[in-house]
């Protein structure tokens, strides 16, 4: 089976295309790199002739609100329609647990834009849903630009809320299996095994990474813009459970180290 995987030289699309080849799968890792761009177009005709699956886990270079939206709905639109025209028969998106709770903030307005896009098209599909990932939290910087986590260089603010965070490896096997499966036309959940207090994750990364900054429990401190609860970032009933736990996965990143 021919699998086009949009973003397939980024960190879940990477896994992804491994996966999918050590299956036996013709697959084509696509990108700006490779010569295909969902923005402009440029390389997506030739890249899905032939393909019977699509998966996009192509993300926003920015998490500004309008080049979010601007960058889904861009290429979402184009993408859907490039795959109208070569009768590809299933669209696998990744998107975020927890998107339709989170809609003061652009970036989840901007995901939800790109569900919808896919809803509306006549392509069957499966929208995977992940928490986030340990390796977006691998660094307190990281977590800083990704939470809107505010420090003053000797402390760090961050909310109390409930996630429950999952390993790319795990989000990886996950779209390798609904790539190969039939499409269910609706969304599933990823998340990993175990449930975290926000702010003491994060000091469990400081002290990993010997950073000695404070962490400040802060209910109003925002993540992307918003204030959590402990329903925002955590999965509905009967997720889909990643087997690799914080502890397992942060040995295999000092090992890696």
């Amino acid at each position: 089976m021919k699998i086009v995987v949009i973003g397939g030289t980024g960190l879940i699309g990477t896994k992804l295309v491994n996966n999918l080849r050590q299956l036996g799968h013709e697959v084509v890792a696509a990108s700006p790199r490779s010569g295909v761009n969902t923005i402009t177009g440029e390389g997506l005709a030739d890249a899905l002739k032939g393909a019977q699956v699509v998966v996009d886990v192509a993300n926003s270079p920015s998490f500004e609100d309008k080049a979010a939206m601007e960058f889904f709905e861009t290429a979402g639109h184009n993408l859907l329609t490039a795959e109208a025209a070569a009768g590809v028969g299933h669209h696998v998106a990744l998107s975020v647990v927890g998107t339709d709770r989170l809609l003061e903030g652009g970036y989840f307005r901007a995901k939800m834009a790109q569900e919808k896009l896919i809803k509306d098209s006549k392509i069957p599909y499966t929208i995977l849903r992940a928490t986030q990932f340990f390796e977006f939290l691998s660094s307190i910087t990281s977590l800083s630009s990704i939470a809107n986590l505010s420090s003053d260089g000797q402390t760090v603010h961050s909310s109390p809320a409930l996630v429950q965070p999952v390993a790319a490896d795990d989000v990886a096997a996950a779209l390798t299996d609904i790539a190969v499966g039939a499409p269910v036309n609706g969304t599933v959940e990823v998340a990993g095994p175990e449930k975290f207090r926000l702010d003491e994750l994060i000091c469990r990364l400081l002290s990993a990474n010997q950073d000695t900054r404070q962490v400040i429990t802060d209910i109003h401190a925002r993540y992307s813009g918003v204030e959590l609860n402990d329903h925002s970032l955590t999965p509905g009933d009967k997720p889909r459970i990643g087997t690799t736990k914080f502890d397992q996965w942060l040995g295999h990143q000092a090992k890696a180290a």
